[in-house]
This record gives structure tokens, sequence and C-alpha cells, in this order.
């Protein structure tokens, strides 16, 4: 199994250290220093308005962020890793639940310790503050998650017809909620699960690690996920949120889809200033899944993405779909590292999804030893069941891609339209990619129509639209739907 990198209360010096053992170059160096500074002053700021600024010691008060604060030892809580503390986490949260808006709501404190759990609910108006060594430990007896109704939008447990089981830490139709701290862990314990699921052994979907649904107002910020039974943190249907100085782990491999962050039919999000190293898909942008998902008819849009480093040896660093039937709209993704990747960016959706995928800004992406570093696949033919329908196509259109450089690449791009899927409207400029591959179509394109403005580093395929640094047409493609994609390279 390979080792994820440990970062813990964003350890820079081990990042650096691990880049500078290997051929990393000087301007990935700039770039971590850079973004590295982002993160010390970022790491005082959790959300609008609220500090988490506190003085240097052996034992760190933990600030007070809401006008009721209680801690959960004060709810009979025992952190010594073996006692069951949901009730606890209950009774704490009944309380906060009865103060409601008055005076702002409630902050529940773990302390340093660990604090073994089944699943639980919270409530609006609340803070869940993790001081620093106190970890939050999911319990591994499945007995003890609870199954709850399938996601309307997928029409059943996305592994298994039927419930599913609950997340880890839940919550349903909230407002105003922030977990954070200085930097705790919330640990699912997932290795069991990922054990049991490769056996066949589990008889409902695995639970994510933290879903919110149905909700508004999230502050996710200064804490550290790892190891989910499954998607790590999964909003769902929700508006206003933000995730920030958040760190995900979880093995590169042997760890089935361990997702990060899976922003779905979601509105106005933000993440930034994260490092996520995962069995999957680093960030993955859904809205539903084929014709259960264009029923619901959520869109995910007016999504930031920026200042991330992400690695995924599985999948790829941010994914847009392949659920994605509710439609996906303006985002953008800018400042981002992705090292020791199989893949990069992708949007991944087929025949039978329908919605959309457009207006996507990539921008200032940075590519270290990655595989594939720019991917659109129309042909990923996963459905919930039979009855999806054919005719449902996608569009995909209205994409740029600006600033993409990076080394130790071996396809730098590879835009897979079909004569029913056609990508429409994609721009490149100022891409300079070092290649590990040195022979020809490393540019692969299918049924693909946009443009190439200025000079970019390889030469594009012959689809694109060429144009100076001016923005003036040089040489109109009469290729678009030529195809030169080999999945062998």
């Amino acid at each position: 199994m390979v080792e994820t990198l440990p970062v813990g209360r964003f350890q820079f010096k081990r990042l650096v250290a691990a880049f500078l053992s290997s051929y990393r170059t000087l301007f990935i160096l700039l770039w971590i220093v850079a973004f590295g500074s982002v993160f010390i002053w970022q790491r005082k700021i959790i959300g609008a308005g609220i500090s988490v600024s506190v003085k240097t010691g052996l034992s760190r008060p933990m600030p007070k962020m809401r006008p009721f604060a209680f801690n959960l030892t004060d709810f009979g809580g025992v952190g010594d890793g073996k006692t069951l503390n949901t009730a606890a986490f209950e009774r704490a949260i009944l309380a906060i639940s009865k103060l409601g808006k008055r005076g702002g709501g409630g902050q529940l404190n773990v302390p340093p310790g660990k604090w073994l759990t089944a699943p639980f609910n919270l409530t609006s108006h609340m803070t869940l503050f993790l001081a620093e060594d106190a970890e939050i430990l999911g319990i591994q007896d499945e007995k003890q998650w609870p199954l709850m109704p399938p996601l309307p939008s997928y029409g059943y447990g996305r592994e298994h017809h039927g419930p599913r089981y609950g997340s880890l830490i839940h919550g349903q139709n909230l407002k105003d909620v922030v977990i954070t701290g200085d930097n705790g862990t919330i640990n699912g314990q997932g290795q069991s699960w990922w054990k049991k699921f490769r056996q066949k052994l589990l008889n409902h979907t695995r639970g994510p690690l933290m879903q919110i649904m149905w909700s508004s107002d999230i502050v996710i910020a200064n804490i550290t996920l790892r190891d989910s039974p499954f998607w790590t943190f999964h909003p769902y249907d929700c508006k206003n949120v933000t995730v920030r100085n958040v760190t995900i782990l979880a093995p590169v491999r042997e760890a089935p889809n361990t997702d990060g962050i899976d922003p779905d039919s979601c509105e106005d999000v933000v993440i930034e200033d994260c490092y996520i190293s995962v069995g999957d898909d680093a960030i993955a942008i859904k809205s539903g899944w084929d014709q259960y998902g264009i029923a619901y008819a959520r869109p995910s849009r007016n999504i930031l993405i920026r200042n991330l480093i992400v690695r995924s040896m599985v999948s790829a660093g941010i994914s847009i779909g392949s659920e994605m039937s509710g439609g996906v709209s303006d985002v953008t993704i800018e400042n981002l590292l992705v090292w020791s990747s199989r893949r990069a960016v992708r949007i991944k959706t087929a025949t039978g999804r329908g919605g959309y995928v457009r207006h996507i800004t990539y921008r200032n992406i940075t590519f270290d030893n990655v595989r594939v570093g720019i991917v659109i696949k129309t042909d990923y033919n996963e459905h919930p069941d039979d009855d999806f329908d054919p005719k449902a196509l996608p569009i995909v259109k209205d994409i740029s891609f600006t600033g993409i450089h990076g080394q130790g690449v071996r396809v730098p791009v590879r835009i897979h339209g079909s004569e029913d899927i056609p990508i429409r409207n994609v721009t490149f400029r100022d891409m300079s990619v070092g290649l590990t591959y040195k022979k020809k179509h490393i540019f692969q394109c299918a049924f693909i129509q946009g443009r190439v403005i200025g000079t970019i580093f390889p030469a594009p395929c012959e689809n694109l639209d060429r144009y100076n640094e001016e923005g003036q047409l040089v040489k109109r493609s009469t290729a678009q739907n030529i195809t030169d994609i080999d999945y062998d390279i």
C-alpha cells in the first residue's frame, strides 16, 4: 500500500521535504512556498467574523465562538478510545438545540482525547469545536450505523438497492453550522469497511464520514478528516458551504471511493486552502444520477475551488461527474497543484445522464508527476439501473484552461467527445507541460470544437482553431470530428 503523505496541522516542513527528496523543479518549490504563506494567513480565519487565534502554550484554551459553550465531558463523555460516547454527543447537542437562535446558538467543545462514537446528528446554530489532539473515532461495527432512505437523486443506495448507511456526523434541514477546531481529527476508521466492501460482505451502501443535507450556511474549517468508510464530506442540496484549511487523508490505494469533498446539487460553495490525499477523487462535483437526477433537477453551481494541493493515485484530483444529471455550471478551479496522481482534472459523463456541464474555468493549474493531465470523458457508462433514457444526452460546453503548467506528464490532454456528445467551445491559453512520453498523439481529441490562443506546448490537436496572442484567427480547423484517442498511452 502506498503511504499517504502525513500532513497534520499543516506540516509544510514535511511536505517540502518530501518534494525536495525527488526531482521537483524550482517553480514547484516556489508555488508551495507561496501557497504555504496563504495557509499561515488563512489558518487564523474560520468564517466571516469567526477567529481562532489563541495564545500559544502547552494547553490551548478553546475559543468561545458562541455565547453558550459546553464541554463533551459535562455530558458524560470519556475520551479513552474505548468508551462509547454516542449518548454524550446526543445529550450535548440536544442542549444546544434548545437554545435555538437565542443569543446565536451554542458550541460543543471536544477536549483532547479519543472519543469513540456511533453516528450522531447535528443541530442548527451550532459549532462543533475539536481541540488540538482531540479525535472523534467512528465505531467500526456497522450494526450501530443507522440505515437511511436512498438519496432521491440517485434512485437507490449508490452501491446496493435499498437503504444506505448514514454518515458518522449527519445533519438535515439545518442552518448555521460550524465544524472547526485547533486541527482536531474526525476519523472514520474505514479500514474494516473497505475490507468488507472488497469481500462483498456489506448489504447496503457505505456511509460518508460527514453528510449534511438540505441545509445552508455551513462552515468546515481547521480540522483533519481521515479514513472515511466512503465519501468523506458530502454536502447534499445545500447552499452557502465553505470548506477552508481542511486536511483530508486516506490511503491512496485500497481505500475505495474515499472521495475527499463531493458537493452534490449544491449552490454557492467555496473550497480553499486544503490538502487532500485520498483513495478516489480529491473533489467530485455531482448533481444526481441519470433519470433520478434529471427528475430531482437540482444543479451544482457557483462553486469556487482554489489554493489546493491534492493527490489521487486511483482517480483524479478534481472531477466533475459522472453523476451530473441535474447540471453543473459556473465552476472556477484555480491555484491547484496535483501531484503524483493518475489524473489531474476530469469531466466525466455518458449517454443517459442528461443535464449539462458548462461555464467551467480552470486557471493556474500545476501538474507534477501526473499520468493524464486534462480529461473529458463522455462514455462513463455506469448506470443505476436499466431504465435510463439513452436519448438523454448531456451538454458539455464553455470550458477554458489558462495557465496550465507542470512536469512528468504522460498525456497532457485527452478530450473524448462523441458524435452524440460533442464537446463545444473549449479554450486553451498559456500552457506548457513537461512530458515523459515523447511520441506523437499525446494531445488527444475527438469531436471537439474550440480554440488555442497563442502558442502552447505540446502542440494541440488538429480539431482546434488557432488564434494569435491578440485574439486574431490564424487558422480555422476543418477537422473537429476527427478522433485521435489512444488509451494505450
